[in-house]
């Protein structure tokens, strides 16, 4: 009996991409080759120039990659030529395979010219396999991208089904792979084309040839990677499907049958899935701290939202919120088509107790917890810190800024005794002052280029430098401070830096403001 719970992989294969991309790309720039006519895409190897791929067109005329330009020029005279760009194939196929993760969260690209997706208990939210198969191809086709898909209980498998099967679209049953490749030919098995070459000249030509074949002569005639494959595609032995981003835990997926358009529409898709996550996450014990939301829009383009939370949470209501300050963001162009709401971060969260009337009780960290989610989603998380104070007489080293949930660390004392302005600058900034003796407050200071005639003052506060401070920096000389209020009412904190000395002019700075 097979495991009806094991594990599914579905093989996209991209039988023409650099070409569909070449294509796509030219279409969008105003100019394609027309259909009909030969098209391919050539690279200089080896001081000669060889075809790498070629389009359907050119493929009747019975050019094929691997083969020279100028033969291929002798088969079609009018053949139309492109550089071949590997690497710009490459990213765009990586683009390709973000965008299929509408069908699993589990993606990978597959060589230069496929795609697998671990699709373990995705196909329900599709009808069936076969119909997760058809959806695949359809979309890609939808782009101008040929595809075939084919759905089995392993890598290896979907692989060779994809590529040698002749289907558009397979779903192999559960614990039918052996059965189904026995058919196929060696090279399914994705071996070197030595060791196909070599298979085919012992007679060996079909997979299902290979069965009775022991391992020990399969291995001292062809190597190992004949038994390796034939055991991984016959889930044998262990291959891991490692997906380009981290594999989110947990994601909800709402598929429209008509296309959507309106902010309402959107905004009730949005609720169904925050109800049906959440769900999910209380039954794992679980709470968000990142979740973002793609949409799907039927021109292929993906717009995205992302939400962040100070402490887990699955609070539909508190998620919401979030969300509805950015859902003016997403632009629905001729419609959507897909919204997938992925747990990308998650950490365990106790259920909370509730008390006598049913309610949860009332948590105050927790309500500012909400308030810092709402200021960070709007602002941004660097927008947000707290002060604390920190172990030290210098005024801009008694306090530090940390983040607004974050402990505070060590522990300081305020010393009410000490009167200290509201705003603070930076930088202690230089200006020009008058005193009539060196201990006695200015009577006169110019600051930025405006005069200000003291009223009032009170001080000194003398601050002794901290003795570990290398000399002669900023912090490692003694200040007096003064407060002192100009004719206009404002009040400033100003000091004298190092101890008087006859031979040298007092510095004086302004250090912060008063209300």
């Amino acid at each position: 009996m097979p495991n009806q719970g094991g594990r599914r992989v579905m093989s996209l294969f991209l039988p023409r991409w650099p070409i569909d991309r070449r294509r796509n790309k030219s279409e969008r720039g105003g100019r394609s080759a027309p259909p009909d006519r030969a098209f391919v895409l050539a690279t200089t190897a080896s001081g000669r120039r060889v075809i790498t791929a070629v389009s359907a067109a050119a493929a009747l005329a019975g050019i094929t990659p691997g083969m020279g330009l100028a033969d291929a020029r002798a088969l079609d005279p009018a053949l139309l030529v492109e550089e071949a760009d590997f690497i710009a194939d490459a990213a765009a196929l990586a683009k390709l395979a973000a965008w299929c993760d509408r069908f699993s969260p589990w993606v990978t690209t597959s060589g230069a010219d496929g795609i697998l997706l671990d699709v373990t208990g995705c196909a329900h939210l599709f009808g069936d396999e076969t119909s997760l198969a058809c959806q695949a191809v359809a979309r890609l086709a939808r782009q101008g991208i040929a595809a075939r898909a084919a759905i089995a209980d392993t890598l290896g498998a979907a692989w060779a089904f994809s590529r040698f099967s002749g289907s558009v679209a397979l779903a192999v049953p559960r614990g039918g792979a052996e059965q189904a490749l026995a058919d196929l030919p060696v090279a399914a098995l994705r071996l070197e084309p030595e060791t196909v070459a070599l298979l085919e000249r012992l007679g060996l030509q079909r997979i299902g040839e290979l069965y009775p074949v022991p391992r020990a002569a399969l291995a001292a005639r062809c190597g190992d990677s004949v038994a390796t494959r034939l055991d991984q595609a016959l889930g044998r032995a262990a291959e891991p499907l490692s997906p380009l981003p981290s594999q989110p835990l947990l994601w909800s997926r709402r598929s429209c049958p008509e296309p959507i358009v309106t902010a309402e529409a959107i905004a009730a898709a949005l609720r169904e899935l925050l109800q049906h996550l959440a769900q999910r996450l209380g039954e794992e014990g679980l709470g968000a701290r990142r979740l973002s939301l793609a949409a799907y829009r039927i021109d292929n383009r993906i717009e995205r939202l992302a939400i962040g939370t100070a402490f887990p949470s699955r609070d539909t209501r508190h998620l919401w919120r979030l969300f509805e300050e950015k859902l003016e963001r997403i632009d629905p162009g001729l419609g959507i088509e897909d919204l997938v709401l992925t747990a990308a971060s998650v950490e365990p969260l106790a259920a909370a107790q509730l008390g006598l009337d049913g309610e949860a009780a009332r948590d105050d960290s927790a309500d500012l917890a909400a308030l810092v989610d709402r200021l960070a989603n709007r602002l941004g998380m660097r927008a947000l810190a707290r002060p604390v104070l920190r172990e030290s007489h210098i005024p801009e080293r008694a306090v530090r800024f940390i983040a607004p949930l974050e402990s505070g660390g060590m522990a300081a004392r305020w010393n009410p005794a000490q009167q200290r302005p509201i705003r603070l600058l930076p930088r202690p900034e230089p200006i020009e002052a008058t005193a009539p003796i060196p201990d006695d407050p200015p009577l006169l200071f110019r600051w930025r280029q405006r005069a200000h005639r003291v009223r009032r003052a009170d001080g000194p506060e003398r601050i002794a430098p901290e003795w570990w401070r290398q000399s002669g920096s900023a912090m490692s000389e003694s200040r007096d401070y003064y407060r002192v209020e100009d004719e206009a009412g404002q009040r400033f904190w100003l000091y004298r830096a190092g101890l008087y000395r006859p031979e040298s002019a007092p510095r004086w700075f302004l250090h912060g403001f008063f209300g």
